[in-house]
């Protein structure tokens, strides 16, 4: 029998500025860095479109506080940046059709950002924002 895990996990989008939130947030919180991905070393071609700054900025990272994680990325989805705005809530789970459920109940009214489908990192993830403005990132846990 397989058990559905779920979990929320708080979602920063930093606009460039995710470099100094994780040294920040190190010194303020005591956050362990447990994963860092700049844009410049994703895997495809996207990184070679960049210019060099932005191949610094963090596609992806995870900062663990103590039984909580934080995860934080320089990428900006939905209605682009505005200082405020900018945190998501990640629903991760590790069932395909428990994210797809979440997904379309979420989409209800409000905005698909990035379809739910198959990515490098994730066998079903996806970006809505729901009918009252609070984008979720929908992840299902495990590789394509």
């Amino acid at each position: 029998m397989i058990v559905v895990s779920t979990s929320l996990i708080p979602f920063l989008e930093m606009n460039g500025s995710t470099n100094e939130a994780i040294d920040f947030y190190e010194k303020a919180l005591d956050a362990k860095v447990m994963y860092r991905q700049r844009f410049g070393d994703t895997p495809g071609d996207a990184e070679s479109s960049l210019s060099p700054e932005k191949k610094d900025w963090i596609e992806y990272a995870i900062l663990k506080i103590g039984e909580s994680e934080l995860r934080l990325t320089d990428y900006i989805t939905g209605n682009g940046y505005q200082k405020g705005t900018q945190v998501t809530i990640v629903v991760q789970t590790n069932d395909k059709d428990k994210a797809t459920q979440y997904f379309e109940a979420l989409k209800q009214g409000g905005q698909v950002n990035e379809p739910l489908q198959a990515s490098f990192f994730s066998p079903a993830y996806g970006n809505v924002t729901d009918k009252f403005g609070i984008t979720f990132r929908i992840l299902t846990r495990g590789h394509q």
